[in-house]
C-alpha cells in the first residue's frame, strides 16, 4: 500500500479547514514530521488532525500515531505517521497458535 496518497489526502483536507493557515510535512531522517501553521490552541489542533487522519484512513487497514513535538507562536509540529498494524493479517498453513482463524 503506497502512504504518499492518504498523506495527500490527509494534508490537503487539514489544509482546508477553517482556522489552519497553512500546512505540510517533511521527513526528517525517515521521519515525518507534521508542520501546522495556526492560531487555533493546541487541543482544537490536535482534534483536527484525529479527525482528518482518521478520515484519511477511512476504509483502509491503518493506524496513525501523533506526537506533540515543539510550538512556536502560531506553528505546531507534530510527529505524525501511518502505519500498518503489527498482526497476521492471513492464514499462511503453517498451522500457527496465533492463526487469524483462531480469532473469534
Amino acid at each position: 500500500m503506497d502512504l504518499k496518497y492518504i498523506w495527500d489526502d490527509f494534508i490537503d483536507s487539514l489544509r482546508n479547514e477553517p482556522g489552519i493557515a497553512a500546512c505540510y510535512a517533511k521527513w526528517t531522517a525517515g521521519i515525518p514530521f507534521l508542520y501546522v501553521e495556526t492560531e487555533l490552541d493546541r487541543d482544537e489542533v490536535e482534534y483536527l488532525i484525529r479527525k482528518r487522519s482518521a478520515r484519511a484512513m477511512r476504509g483502509k487497514r491503518l493506524h496513525s500515531d501523533t506526537i506533540f513535538f515543539r510550538s512556536q507562536p502560531s506553528l505546531y509540529v507534530y510527529r505524525h505517521r501511518f502505519y500498518v498494524p503489527q498482526e497476521k493479517m492471513f492464514c499462511c498453513g503453517n498451522l500457527c497458535v496465533d492463526c487469524v482463524r483462531l480469532k473469534q
